[in-house]
């Protein structure tokens, strides 16, 4: 069974820099989905950013060039590169899977496509 286990979290100040990591355990498939999210307190859990096995992206329009996904197969490990951070970026932030997804146009940015989550990391923006 797959495991996801995220790092990288902490406090920065507006306009600072954060790279999140997800490393996978156990056996995974060449044909994947694999996302972050992300939830404020009092807050949906909302999509920030996807990458498929073909290697295809897609951002929410929040983050769009200021956030970057990616991944390194060989470490099994998936990254997400923050820069010009905001107080709203404050949140939980989450990695999640999904192996042998349906296709889709683009990544999907949705909950409901995802069915192995990490526990989490802390990202904290001061102004």
């Amino acid at each position: 069974q797959v495991q996801l286990v995220e790092s990288g979290g902490g406090s920065v100040q507006s306009g600072g820099s954060l790279r999140l990591s997800c490393a996978a355990s156990g056996e995974t498939y060449d044909s994947y989905l694999l996302g972050w999210f992300r939830q404020a307190p009092g807050m949906e859990r909302e999509g920030v950013a996807a990458i498929d096995s073909d290697g295809d992206t897609n951002y929410a329009d929040s983050v769009k060039g200021r956030f970057t996904i990616s991944q390194d197969n060989a470490k099994k490990t998936l990254y997400l590169q923050m820069d010009s951070l905001k107080p709203e970026d404050t949140a939980m932030y989450y990695c999640a899977a999904d192996f042998f997804p349906t296709s889709f146009l683009r990544p999907s940015l949705k909950q409901r496509d995802y069915t192995i989550w990490g526990q989490g990391t802390q990202v904290t923006v001061s102004s």
